[in-house]
C-alpha cells in the first residue's frame, strides 16, 4: 500500500499509531477474557496458559511496541485507553474472585495488580531481545510457577 493511500484513511502518523494501539488493546482483552474466563479449566491452569500466551505475544509484537511506546503520550489518556484498562481490570478481578474465593477483596485486588504489573513489565523487558521458542517457554514456565505458587499461598492463608 502506498503512503498516499494510507493517508486516505488516517489523517496523520499519530492516528495510525492510535489505531494500532487500539487494535492491540482489543487483542489483549480478548486474550485475557478467552483464557481467564474459561471455567472448564482450574484457575492455575488458566493462569499458566495466560502467562505463556502473553509472553509469546510480547515477543512477537516487540518491534511494533517500540513505535507505540514512542506515541503513547498522544493517546494514553484517551477514552479508549481508559476503557481498555477498565476491561482488563474487570477480567482480572473476576478471575481473582474465582481463584481466591475466601480471600478478602483487598487481597484479591493486590494479587491481581501484582500479577498484572509483573507480567507486563517482565514481558516488555524480556521481549526487548529476540528470543527462541525454548527461551520463551522456559521463562514463561518459571513466571507461571511463581504466580501459581503465590496464589496457592494466598488461598492457603
Amino acid at each position: 500500500m502506498s503512503v498516499g493511500s494510507l493517508y486516505q484513511y488516517f489523517p496523520n502518523k499519530a492516528a495510525i499509531l492510535f489505531r494500532l494501539q487500539s487494535d492491540e488493546w482489543r487483542r489483549t482483552s480478548e486474550l485475557l477474557r478467552g483464557i481467564l474466563a474459561d471455567r472448564a479449566k482450574p484457575p492455575p491452569v488458566r493462569l499458566r496458559t495466560l502467562v505463556h500466551a502473553f509472553i509469546r505475544s510480547e515477543c512477537e509484537e516487540a518491534a511494533i511496541r517500540l513505535a507505540l511506546s514512542d506515541a503513547a503520550p498522544l493517546y494514553r489518556d484517551a477514552p479508549e485507553a481508559q476503557q481498555a484498562r477498565a476491561a482488563g481490570e474487570e477480567i482480572i478481578a473476576a478471575f481473582m474472585r474465582e481463584a481466591l474465593p475466601k480471600a478478602s477483596d483487598a487481597t484479591r485486588v493486590l494479587a491481581g495488580e501484582l500479577i498484572k504489573t509483573t507480567l507486563s513489565e517482565i514481558g516488555k523487558r524480556f521481549s526487548e531481545v529476540p528470543r527462541c521458542e525454548a527461551e520463551i517457554a522456559r521463562h514463561a514456565e518459571g513466571l507461571a510457577d511463581m504466580f501459581c505458587a503465590y496464589l496457592a499461598e494466598l488461598a492457603r492463608r
